[in-house]
């Protein structure tokens, strides 16, 4: 299927690994231009020369900074101010326990996880109605839905994110060809995942191996998700096709939820 996107240009933010990354790997397929961001110099540029090796006719900028940051949202706005696709993206704050969570530790988690994706949503989407096409998608949580209590900040912020984006995207921008959406994962085979095993472990005693076995089989898919088919929902979120998808919060989980709706 032809998604009819090639030629955009699209900011995808943590790009350098991960879920990020297989969001960039999508789109450039589908001959998007990317600018990647992501903290890390080194691995960003291991990421982007991959992605120039898979591309075809389509350029990959790099830009190495802390996106959640104005200096950063400024770095990459001076390389390039006017995008089609936006995927925001940013590593979620470390889990815990609520109660050791100063106010410092909150307003980090709100800073990266749901005041930066409105800063750039803010930053873009004018000018996408301006030529009428836009994709905005939000790499989320699925503990938006079902959340998980050592992730705290991040159910907090995050949960802040998507009762804005049900908002603006049912404003005016809808009319104009331009969709927010917002994509939900459950357990995909990254270091976040990882990190996240290794905090319960310290937490509950048990070993990491085993918090794995339990987690896995308990998504009804029997493993964990791989970031090319994470990318490739990006991809299809931001194609002409879903044109008529705006304000959702897509699930990408191998069926873990249990619920109806």
């Amino acid at each position: 299927m032809d998604m009819g996107i090639r030629g955009k240009w699209a900011l995808v933010c943590g790009a350098s690994k991960g879920l990020g990354l297989g969001c960039a790997q999508a789109l450039v397929q589908e001959g998007v231009n990317v600018l990647v961001v992501a903290r890390g110099l080194q691995q960003l540029e291991i990421a982007a020369e991959a992605l120039r090796t898979s591309a075809v006719d389509t350029s990959v900028l790099l830009c190495a900074q802390d996106i959640t940051t104005a200096a950063g949202r400024a770095a990459v706005f001076a390389l390039r101010s006017d995008f089609d696709i936006v995927v925001t993206n940013a590593g979620g704050p470390p889990p815990g326990d609520f109660r050791d969570w100063e106010r410092d530790a909150w307003i980090q988690a709100l800073d990266a996880n749901m005041l930066t994706p409105i800063e750039l949503i803010k930053a873009t989407v004018d000018g996408m109605a301006q030529r009428g096409f836009g994709r905005i998608v939000n790499i989320t949580s699925g503990a938006v839905k079902s959340p998980i209590d050592i992730l705290g900040l991040s159910n907090g912020a995050r949960s802040g994110l998507t009762g804005f984006v049900a908002g603006v995207a049912r404003s005016s921008l809808a009319a104009k060809g331009v969709t927010i959406n917002n994509l939900l994962p459950g357990a995909f085979a990254t270091d976040r995942l990882q990190t996240t095993f290794e905090a319960a472990s310290s937490k509950t005693g048990q070993p990491v191996q085993t918090l794995i076995d339990q987690r896995r089989n308990a998504i009804p898919a029997k493993r964990f998700g791989m970031p090319a088919e994470f990318g490739a929902a990006c991809a299809f979120l931001c194609s002409q096709q879903a044109g008529f998808i705006t304000g959702q919060n897509i699930l990408i989980d191998g069926g873990a939820f249990p619920g109806t709706f």
